[in-house]
């Protein structure tokens, strides 16, 4: 949960790019929904877990990355910066879309009492909210590519699969540590 809410902060910085690289006022009325709801929302979320298992907000904002979570987020920043909305937007679709898949398939299984934490965590992320932005990130970047030139299709396919294999390795990185 402490590298989570450090990588949020960041993933935040990442969304904030996006809003300034949209081109067109849909698109950054979407991203910065997207910002809000991760700073406000999805952020509080995380110190109320947090708080059930007695990490404090000061404990967690003292949290530094580890490798693997300042290793995503440097590629995230760093892809953003570098490129217009293609990029960014290929870059946080497989975060934003393996939570939208984890939270229907453990939804699915219907294993936690809803109260509970993991009840409460697939909740937030099998909300229909939750699913609609998701639904909305993965037809922009499908219309993005569409239009994209083979160069820059080919730059959003590369971002896009280094950035599952980042997701990965962060949530390899969790269990490994027995996080």
């Amino acid at each position: 949960m402490r590298q989570d809410y450090v990588f949020l902060v960041e993933y935040a910085k990442v969304l904030a790019i996006a809003v300034s690289k949209a081109r067109d006022l849909k698109s950054m009325g979407r991203f910065s929904k997207l910002l809000d709801e991760t700073l406000n929302s999805e952020m509080a979320l995380h110190r109320g877990f947090c708080a059930d298992f007695g990490i404090s907000e000061r404990q967690l904002e003292r949290t530094l990355p580890d490798p693997a979570t300042a290793a995503y987020t440097d590629f995230l920043l760093a892809s953003a910066h570098a490129g217009g909305i293609e990029e960014v937007a290929a870059v946080l679709l497989p975060c934003q879309w393996s939570y939208d898949q984890i939270g229907r398939n453990l939804a699915a299984e219907r294993r936690m009492p809803a109260d509970s934490f993991h009840g409460r965590w697939v909740a937030g992320y099998n909300s229909a909210e939750y699913q609609a932005v998701t639904a909305w990130l993965v037809g922009f970047v499908d219309d993005l590519g569409g239009v994209a030139g083979a160069d820059l299709k080919k730059r959003m396919q590369a971002l896009f699969d280094q950035s599952c294999r980042q997701e990965l390795r962060f949530w390899d990185n969790a269990w490994d540590l027995g996080l």
